[in-house]
C-alpha cells in the first residue's frame, strides 16, 4: 500500500515538474521574443538619421518640403538615385517597417490627417482592395484621386498645385511619391504593398 501511496506520489511531483518546465519554457519563449522585437527597435533608432529631416519638416509644418523629403527617404531606402528608377517589382520588396516609420511621422505631425495609413483606409472606402491591386482597377485610383484632392473635373492635378496645408483634404499627402513615372501601375502595386503590410 505504502508503495502505491509513493508512486502516486511521485507521479504527482513529477506532473508539477513538468508544469513548471513548461511554464519556464513558455517565458523563456516570450524573453526571446521580446529580445527580438528589442533588436528591431534597435535597428529603426539606428537609422535615425534616415528620418531626422522627414521628422524636423513635420514638425515645422512644411509639408511641402516634407513630401520632397519622403521621397528621398525612399529613395535612399531602395537604394535608387532617382525616383524614375524605382520600379513596381522594387515596391513587392519595400520594407514594412520602413513605411511604418514614414507613416507614423505623417501620422503624427499632420494631427492624423496625412499619411499612408491614412490613404490606405481611404482606398479602401471607396471600394479598393487587395483584389482591384492585383487587377490594376484604375477606377479605385480615380476615385481615391477625386477624395484626396488630387482630380477635379475628371482631370489629375498637379503636384505643385496642391495644398500643402492642414486645410488640405483628409489623405492628400504624402503626395508625389504616387507621381511615379510607371503611372497607375505603381499605385497599384503600392497600394497592395501597404495592404499586405497591414499599414
Amino acid at each position: 500500500m505504502s508503495n502505491e501511496v509513493h508512486e502516486s506520489e511521485v507521479t504527482t511531483r513529477l506532473s508539477a515538474i513538468e508544469v513548471q518546465l513548461q511554464q519556464f519554457n513558455q517565458l523563456l519563449s516570450n524573453i526571446s521574443d521580446r529580445i527580438a522585437k528589442s533588436e528591431d527597435n534597435f535597428l529603426l533608432v539606428a537609422d535615425l538619421h534616415k528620418y531626422k529631416k522627414l521628422q524636423e519638416l513635420l514638425i515645422a509644418g512644411n509639408f511641402r518640403e516634407a513630401d520632397w523629403e519622403t521621397i528621398r527617404v525612399i529613395q535612399a531606402i531602395t537604394g535608387e538615385p532617382e525616383l524614375g528608377d524605382i520600379t513596381p517589382d522594387d515596391m513587392r520588396q519595400f520594407p514594412c517597417d520602413e513605411l511604418r516609420v514614414i507613416d507614423n511621422l505623417w501620422i503624427k505631425y499632420s494631427q492624423a490627417r496625412f499619411g499612408f495609413s491614412v490613404q490606405i483606409q481611404i482606398y479602401q472606402s471607396v471600394g479598393g482592395s487587395l483584389e482591384t491591386t492585383i487587377n490594376q482597377d484604375n477606377k479605385m485610383i480615380e476615385r481615391f484621386g477625386e477624395r484626396v484632392g488630387w482630380r477635379e473635373d475628371n482631370q489629375w492635378k498637379k503636384c505643385d498645385d496642391l495644398d500643402y496645408t492642414l486645410a488640405a483634404p483628409i489623405g492628400c499627402h504624402p503626395s508625389r511619391w504616387w507621381n511615379s513615372p510607371f503611372g497607375s501601375k505603381m499605385t497599384n502595386y503600392f497600394f497592395n504593398r501597404l495592404l499586405v503590410c497591414s499599414i
